[in-house]
């Protein structure tokens, strides 16, 4: 178990500075190329606060969202809610369900939202407002499978319907998400591959008004915001009453630079959760502000309660943004 903690710590410092070296400068160059944003928004407490390590660790219902092949760790049907009041008073929230069809087969539905409230009409002539109101709104709708093809590997896919809508304005697309967890009988160490977000690029449909009168129909298309994600997770101590497990992702992202997360979480007879998370842009210091991204460091903590016909699990989320204060994230799941 040594060597393979002193082999994990080399290949990711070593990848860490040929992506340096190689891809220094590539996240200023494709920041903005892509549209709907909100798919890029962690969901759940767990997740959260572990820096969005979830590629290999996720065993419970937000795996619908963080990488579909997780479902396969879940023992039992599991019902999720989470919600986060975002930066600038927007409302984030997701909901999801699984249901365990066979020993190899889970399916899962999950509606993840991001929107604001009713906010006045202003323009150029009518800076007071024009008395109308518009409201700025997300929808995303999945529906997930996943199997268990061995003990040692599980496959999972999501297809999501994603709407959004800006006053007049309307996208609506179709999107994948793929991912692989392998288990590799070395200690609890286990790899998890996720393509999320993966579609054609879109357009807005619709009509604007502009100050002179006419009226723009027609707009450029983006791409949506497709990521590549590869983890590692492992449990360096595990005994009966306490367990520690450290995780590490790499993230691709179309419209950005690539970055490496770091969590840590300890738990305390599998009741009491406590989680740390780190966020670094590759190529800025470990530690310190990383002034390539708005965040950062994240924590939290879980507790978990099983009852007589349910376990109920609540996890709380800190996100610190360097510029734009904190968040807060919470969620509750239960078994059925």
């Amino acid at each position: 178990m040594r060597k393979l903690i002193v082999h994990i710590v080399l290949f990711i410092s070593v990848l860490s500075t040929t992506f340096a070296q190689l891809l220094p400068n590539l996240g200023g160059q494709r920041a903005g190329i892509s549209s709907l944003q909100f798919l890029k928004i962690g969901v759940g407490g767990r997740g959260a606060a572990l820096g969005e390590t979830m590629a290999a660790v996720v065993d419970d219902a937000s795996a619908l969202y963080w990488n579909p092949a997780g479902l396969t760790g879940l023992r039992e049907n599991q019902a999720m809610v989470a919600h986060a009041e975002w930066l600038v008073e927007l409302k984030h929230d997701f909901v999801g369900a699984t249901w365990r069809l066979t020993a190899a087969d889970v399916i899962g539905v999950s509606v993840l939202s991001l929107r604001t409230d009713d906010m006045p009409v202003r323009t150029e002539t009518q800076p007071m407002g024009t008395g109308a109101y518009f409201r700025y709104s997300d929808l995303a709708i999945g529906v997930t499978y996943a199997r268990q093809m061995t003990e040692q590997f599980s496959f999972g896919t999501t297809i999501r319907f994603v709407q959004e809508n800006l006053a007049a304005v309307t996208i609506q697309t179709l999107l994948f998400d793929l991912g692989t967890v392998y288990r590799t009988g070395l200690g609890s160490t286990r790899l998890g591959v996720v393509v999320s977000n993966f579609g054609p690029d879109v357009a807005p449909s619709g009509m604007a008004t502009l100050l002179d009168g006419t009226t723009v129909t027609s707009f450029q298309p983006f791409s949506p915001p497709t990521v590549f994600k590869f983890g590692i997770a492992f449990e360096p101590f595990q005994d009966e009453n306490h367990r520690l497990t450290t995780s590490v992702q790499l993230n691709h992202p179309n419209d950005n630079a690539e970055n490496v997360r770091l969590g840590a979480e300890y738990a305390w007879n599998d009741w009491l959760m406590l989680r740390i998370g780190l966020k670094r842009t590759i190529g800025e210091p470990l530690l310190g502000i990383d002034a390539k991204s708005a965040d950062d460091y994240s924590a939290g903590l879980g507790v978990r309660a099983p009852l007589d016909l349910t376990t109920v699990a609540f996890d709380y989320a800190y996100t610190n943004f360097n510029l734009l204060g904190a968040v807060h994230r919470f969620s509750l799941s239960v078994t059925y």
